[in-house]
Order: structure tokens, then C-alpha cells, then sequence
């Protein structure tokens, strides 16, 4: 296939062009300054521009671009920055693909398993036909960057990824909490017993190379089977790197320095199952919180 894809200069990005280039599909990145090879082709998604040339005999799009949810505290400026590096995007790609005779047959759109927002115990875990959290500043955000990557035209197969928390032990949210536990001085965030969705990167890549080939269209869950507690996780990685895990980092240490969003990404539990992939058979290498932490110990020494 020949993919087309922005947001590639990221973490997931980067592994994912490298991911699909090595299982022979043909994968060419927007960039924001002036391209540099062959594979590169320059786009301005702030001012809704894309030369639909670009477009030209791609199979597949797939839009990654957004700034980091979790990069910064949610300050108002920031919010702003959340809305419109995910909207903008994908309304100058679907626009683009709007104009063409010939548009690819496939577009893949990020989105977020913050779109559950909270589930209770009542409710157990979210699949892709659960709510929405109306209270939310995430599921909005989500919902929004949902309800642009509809307005693709209706021949385009069109996915709205929702992704949980990706772990790499290069990068993300599993580097951060292996630091502390390299230092001794790790342990669970908050109670440690809210949920989270998490997903290994190499099963992420995979997921998203199994949609671009496989006829699913859609809100579907990247994540994990087994959405674990905090607590757990942090166990399961300190029994494979054979440190403590004793330090609890208390719930007001991370609302005072992070705000909103240590409250709606880090302390907020949500349980997701990928139900959509488990359905049509896609097969996880990393489906619970042992084999993820024996993956990055190993991928570490």
C-alpha cells in the first residue's frame, strides 16, 4: 500500500513509518517546513492547505498529529493548542480528499480512549458503543477531534483510533515511571487503583497496520485486553527490573503541579476493552501488565 501520514515525526510516528516501510508498504510524511526527501511533502494544516498532488495514488491516510496531551499542565493557552493541533489536521485532510476524483479508500484518524472519560465499577469496562463523558475536558477534546475526522467523504473507509496510554520503554508514560524505579524511589501514582488503558508500541503498530488491511470502520479501542490498575502496573514493572516499589506519589503532590490533566489522564480510571480488534481476531504480543514490563526490561539490558 502507499500510506500517507501525518504526525510522523513523533514517537508513534516514527515507529510506525518504520514499522509499515519494513512490511513493504510505501509510506510518504506531511511536514510542516519545507520537504527534504522524496518521502516528504510539505503542508500548513493552520491555514487548511494541501496540494491535493500529494494525495495522488495514496491507498491510505493516516493522521497522527496533535499536540501531547500529557506534555504540559492544561493552562488555557494549552486547551486552545489541544483543540486546534488535533482539528485543523484533519479538517485540511479530509477537505483535501474532498476535492479529488479519486481519493484514497482509507483514512486512519487518532482519538483518544479519554473519550470514555471515568467508568465505575457498575459499568465495568467501555467498549466502542459506550458513552461519552459529558463532564469531561478529554472526551470533549475527543469527541471533537472525532467529529472532524467524520467529515472525510462518506466512500472513504474512515477509523477513529481510540488509543490508551502507550508504552515504550524508550519514550512516554512507561519511561516515566521506570525512572523513579531505576532510582529506587518509584511506586504508584495517586491510590494506585484507578484503571488505566494502556497498549504496548509494538502492539499499537501492528493494530494500526491490521485496520489499514482489514475491512473495520469506525470508533476502535487500541488497548490492551486487560486494562490494569496503576498499582499493578507499577508491580509489574518493579518485579522485572527487581526494584522497590514503596513510594506512593499522593493525589494532591500531582493536581498541584499538573492540574486538570493529572486529574483526567493520570488519576482518572478508565476501563477499556478492545473490542472491536478481539472481534475480527487481531492477536496482542503484549496483552497484560507481566508480559509488557518483561518486554521493556528485556528490550533494556
Amino acid at each position: 500500500m502507499r500510506i500517507l501520514l501525518s504526525g510522523g515525526s513523533g514517537l508513534l510516528g516514527s515507529a510506525l513509518a518504520k514499522h509499515l516501510s519494513g512490511q513493504g508498504h510505501r509510506v510518504g510524511k506531511l511536514v510542516r517546513r519545507p520537504a527534504r526527501t522524496d518521502d516528504e511533502f510539505q503542508w500548513d494544516p493552520a491555514h487548511r492547505d494541501l496540494d491535493t498532488r500529494h494525495l495522488d495514488g495514496v491507498d491510505a491516510v493516516v493522521n497522527l498529529s496533535g499536540a501531547g496531551l500529557a506534555s504540559r499542565p492544561w493552562t488555557r493557552g494549552y486547551v486552545e493548542v489541544l483543540y486546534e493541533s488535533r482539528i485543523d489536521p484533519i479538517l485540511t485532510l479530509t477537505a483535501a480528499m474532498g476535492r479529488m476524483d479519486h481519493p484514497p479508500k482509507v483514512f486512519l484518524s487518532q482519538s483518544a480512549t479519554g473519550y470514555y472519560g471515568p467508568t465505575s465499577p457498575a459499568q465495568g469496562q467501555a467498549d466502542e458503543s459506550s458513552p461519552s463523558s459529558p463532564q469531561s475536558l478529554l472526551a470533549d477534546i475527543c469527541r471533537r477531534w472525532e467529529a472532524a475526522a467524520q467529515t472525510a467523504p462518506p466512500a472513504i473507509r474512515t477509523v477513529n483510533m481510540r488509543t490508551g496510554v502507550v508504552f515504550t520503554p524508550d519514550d512516554g508514560a512507561l519511561n516515566k515511571l521506570l525512572l523513579p524505579l531505576k532510582l529506587g524511589i518509584g511506586g504508584p501514582l495517586g491510590s494506585g487503583k484507578q484503571y488505566w488503558p494502556w497498549i504496548s508500541l509494538p502492539d499499537l503498530v501492528a493494530a494500526i497496520e491490521f485496520l489499514l488491511t482489514h475491512d473495520i470502520s469506525g470508533p476502535v479501542n487500541l488497548s490492551a485486553p486487560e486494562s490494569s490498575q496503576v498499582g499493578v502496573l507499577v508491580t509489574a514493572l518493579a518485579k522485572a527490573f527487581e526494584k522497590p516499589a514503596r513510594f506512593r506519589v499522593p493525589e494532591v503532590v500531582l493536581t498541584t503541579v499538573m492540574g486538570q490533566m493529572a486529574r483526567e489522564m493520570l488519576l482518572t480510571s478508565t476501563r477499556v476493552r478492545p473490542a472491536v480488534l478481539s472481534a475480527h481476531g487481531f492477536t496482542f504480543q503484549h496483552p497484560t501488565p507481566a508480559a509488557v514490563a518483561g518486554w521493556a526490561a528485556a528490550a533494556l539490558h
